[in-house]
């Protein structure tokens, strides 16, 4: 029996093996997005990072893909080949940065330049190249409807993809509530209005054009800003307690704050 025993092992380690294989194979970056945490074995943290420019890459299913490196924003392709990956030409804006994230960002396109190879381990993405070094290591984006369910913000600023900050003089009169089943409601200034707000895969933000009420704003407000661009808003992220709304093609970010609890007078 013993003897049968043994005989039985090498079946079923190649068994699992297959197994193993398999559940690797079935893995894909289509439709995932993540954040680079490791450079060249160094960190890729910076305070210096604007938000919404943290390095990271979000891969679509048709081959496309997008992020940004530190400092611009990029887009491009990949190719998958098992756990071969090659990327096309990536392009990028040419926004000016501080020293410290401009060579962050070489730092990550150059190797993004040398990847051949990918692999997810221990929920971690990992790029290497020929000598199987890793290049860059990624951590998953958590970026799900639940951390926008239920929300109310009011703005803070809108930052230009230009630099020029827009400041609201009432806050409090520029707000946004994500409420459930895909509904939204706002102040813009002196309007109110109501909308829809939806996450497409992987991570995007699709805002759907605000029904408002019609009053006129007066004069400096962000009013007419804000809904002209209303619905080239493609991604967002929550860091550092605050939410921020990015703009397609680098055309800027809105930042916002949570809207302060009103406390009850107790009896």
């Amino acid at each position: 029996m013993r003897q049968r025993y043994r005989a039985l092992l090498p079946a079923v380690s190649t068994v699992w093996l297959c197994v193993l294989t398999t559940v690797a194979s079935a893995q894909t970056l289509e439709n995932t997005a993540w954040n680079a945490v490791e450079v060249a074995g160094a960190s890729a943290m910076s305070k210096a990072i604007a938000a919404g420019r943290e390095l990271h890459l979000v891969f679509s299913p048709n081959g496309r893909l997008a992020g940004a490196d530190g400092c611009n924003r990029l887009t491009g392709s990949y190719t998958l080949k098992g756990e071969a990956i090659t990327f096309g030409v990536l392009a990028t804006t040419q926004m000016a940065c501080v020293t410290a994230t401009d060579e962050l960002a070489r730092k990550f396109r150059s190797a993004l330049a040398g990847t051949s190879r990918w692999t997810i381990r221990n929920g971690r993405l990992q790029f290497s190249g020929a000598t199987g070094k890793p290049l860059v290591v990624f951590e998953r984006r958590r970026e799900a409807a639940s951390a926008l369910l239920g929300t109310t913000w009011q703005l803070v600023e809108f930052l230009g993809g230009d630099d020029r900050r827009l400041k609201p003089d009432d806050p409090a009169r520029y707000t946004i509530e994500f409420a459930a089943n895909g509904v939204l409601a706002a102040q813009i200034d002196c309007n109110r209005g109501r909308g829809s707000w939806k996450l497409t895969p992987p991570g995007q933000l699709d805002l759907a054009p605000m029904v408002l009420t019609r009053a006129k704003c007066p004069d400096g407000s962000l009013h007419d800003q804000i809904v002209r661009q209303w619905t080239f808003v493609r991604s967002f992220v929550i860091r550092n307690g605050h939410l921020f709304l990015s703009l397609m093609a680098d055309g800027g970010t809105y930042e916002f704050a949570p809207v302060p609890a009103v406390s009850t007078p107790s009896r």
